[in-house]
C-alpha cells in the first residue's frame, strides 16, 4: 500500500505563486510514476504534470511554463510550483502514484484545494 498526502493549497490572487506537496509513504519502492492532477468545478479530473518511470515530465498545455513538478527522494516528496496562476487554475489537487510491483496500481492523495481569485 502507498499513502499520499497532499499539503500546500490554499487562496491567492491571481498572478501569485504556491507550492504543492506530496509525502508517499508506504511502499514507495513500488512507485514507478508519480504526479498531479486537478479538478474544478463542472469539469473531469485532468493530468497537470507527471513523472514517468525514467525521470521524464509531462505538462498539460494549459499549465505549461508556468507551473513545474520536481522531487526529493530523500524526503519521499514530490512538489508542484505553480505560478502566474489563474482563475481557471482554481481546483482540488490530486497526487498520483503509480505500482506495478507486486501488481498494477493507482493511488491518489486525498487533495488539497487551490482557488485563485480574480
Amino acid at each position: 500500500q502507498v499513502q499520499l498526502v497532499e499539503s500546500g493549497g490554499g487562496l491567492v490572487q491571481a498572478g501569485g505563486s504556491l507550492r504543492l506537496s506530496c509525502a508517499a509513504s508506504g511502499s514507495i519502492l513500488s512507485i514507478n510514476a508519480m504526479g498531479w492532477y486537478r479538478q474544478a468545478p463542472g469539469n473531469q479530473r485532468e493530468l497537470v504534470a507527471n513523472f514517468a518511470s525514467g525521470g521524464s515530465t509531462n505538462y498539460a498545455d494549459s499549465v505549461k511554463g508556468r507551473f513545474t513538478i520536481s522531487r526529493d527522494n530523500a524526503k519521499n516528496t514530490v512538489y508542484l510550483q505553480m505560478n502566474s496562476l489563474k482563475p481557471e487554475d482554481t481546483a482540488v489537487y490530486y497526487c498520483k502514484a503509480v505500482t506495478s510491483r507486486p501488481r498494477v496500481a493507482a493511488y491518489w492523495g486525498q487533495g488539497t484545494q487551490v482557488t485563485v481569485s480574480s
